[in-house]
């Protein structure tokens, strides 16, 4: 005969299981069904055991179906548009401030396992990182119409501004980061050159990455160098394309 104190342990594990069930329901607008998949796509690496009890393969496949659903949405609703332009409002959803934005305003940071104690990641998109996780749960529990569901009527009708974001200047520099942070990457903004010209300082900053000059910006301001430096190294590595 179970004891009065595993009695009550027992109470407390279903009440947990039966007010996370309600939490996630809430987030995503329907009943789960593979809870455990949606409690791994919520613990980030800081909280993990093994290499294997976190979410950063789901999010792996979250970014990868995000990317492909916004980019289906962005070309039905703007059927005149060019591939340029597409494609600078689908870096405008998707980029880690967006979606950490985004994920925040959802309350997806209450149910997120971290270490709170790490300083570092207070700053830090790993709300972001965690959508997309979720992402992809949601794909394997329910596939791509549930998901598609869900990225278009939960996430862009409900948090995004489709006419602010077409008049919203893309940053460059935030995008690179994302990615250099993203895929395990060093990198710098460089002065390789300042001299006068026509009585102004005229900067060359270099983007560096693990040691190699990728891409390079001239301007009148260190800022406006190294936004245009950014933004040559990513047509460069084809993350953005010329528009």
């Amino acid at each position: 005969m179970p004891s009065t104190k595993d009695v009550k342990m027992d109470f407390r594990d279903r009440t947990k299981k039966k007010k996370f069930r309600k939490q996630l329901k809430n987030l995503l607008g329907f009943r789960p069904g593979k809870t455990a998949i949606y409690k791994l796509s919520l613990i980030h690496r800081s909280k993990s055991t093994t290499d294997h009890e976190n979410n950063e393969r789901l999010e792996y496949l979250g970014d990868a179906i995000l990317d492909a659903i916004v980019g289906d949405y962005l070309f039905k609703k703007y059927p005149l548009e060019s591939e340029g332009y597409l494609t600078e409002m689908r870096s405008k959803i998707v980029n880690r401030n967006s979606l950490n934005t985004v994920a925040q305003k959802m309350g997806l940071h209450q149910l997120t396992f971290y270490d709170k104690h790490n300083t570092l990641l207070r700053g830090s998109n790993i709300f972001g990182n965690t959508l997309e996780a979720l992402i992809g749960a949601i794909y394997l529990d329910k596939g791509y119409k549930k998901t598609y569901f869900f990225i278009v009527n939960r996430l862009l009708h409900t948090y995004i501004d489709f006419q602010k974001l077409e008049h919203q200047e893309i940053d460059h520099k935030n995008k690179l980061y994302s990615w250099a942070n993203k895929n395990k990457h060093n990198l710098e903004f460089k002065v390789i050159d300042e001299h006068n010209e026509g009585g102004r300082r005229l900067f060359t900053i270099g983007t560096v990455i693990d040691g190699e000059k990728i891409g390079s910006g001239k301007a009148f301001s260190k800022k406006k160098a190294g936004k245009i430096a950014a933004q040559d190294a990513l047509q460069k590595m084809n993350i953005i394309k010329d528009s």
